[in-house]
């Protein structure tokens, strides 16, 4: 027989699971709500802004990153890769390419409803081609990234 409770604390929530007749006490880190207004500023890559709700420094997290990035019309991110972590990307609102390749030799189309997996080290620019805003989640396995900046042609 098993059953789980919760006793709350100041910080954390305790959860206990109860096997039996053995008491195990499992520690688990608060959930929190970040809302619009309490976005963490991240750098800026390009003409790319990015502003994090899920992040080490608002939330503690450890394994994940969230974020909402914002490119204005005809702009893009600088060409990167990622050295330490996968990325998961969602097109929110906005039309466009995702240019990838050591040297950004292939061109796919996206645009909102589009999700993208980008493996760690695959060098890649999102580029808005429309006249509005493009507006992409990004989430990534990691709540630190290392960044690596790349020219065309010389990656």
């Amino acid at each position: 027989l098993k059953t789980i409770f919760k006793e709350p604390s100041a910080s954390w929530t305790k959860w206990f699971v109860v096997f039996s007749h053995q008491r195990t006490e499992i520690e688990m880190r608060e959930i929190k709500v970040v809302h619009s207004d309490g976005l963490e500023v991240e750098i800026q890559s390009g003409a790319m802004t990015r502003l994090a709700g899920v992040s080490e420094a608002l939330t503690g997290s450890t394994g994940i990153h969230l974020a909402v990035a914002t490119i204005p019309a005809h702009c893009a991110s600088s060409p990167h890769y990622h050295v330490n972590c996968e990325s998961a990307i969602y097109v929110l609102k906005g039309k466009g390419r995702f240019v990838i390749g050591d040297n950004l030799e292939t061109e796919l189309t996206i645009g909102p409803g589009d999700f993208i997996y980008v493996p760690a080290e695959a060098v890649h620019q999102p580029v808005n081609d429309g006249s509005d805003d493009m507006e992409i989640i990004v989430a990534r396995n990691t709540p630190v990234e290392i960044v690596v900046e790349v020219e065309p042609f010389k990656a």
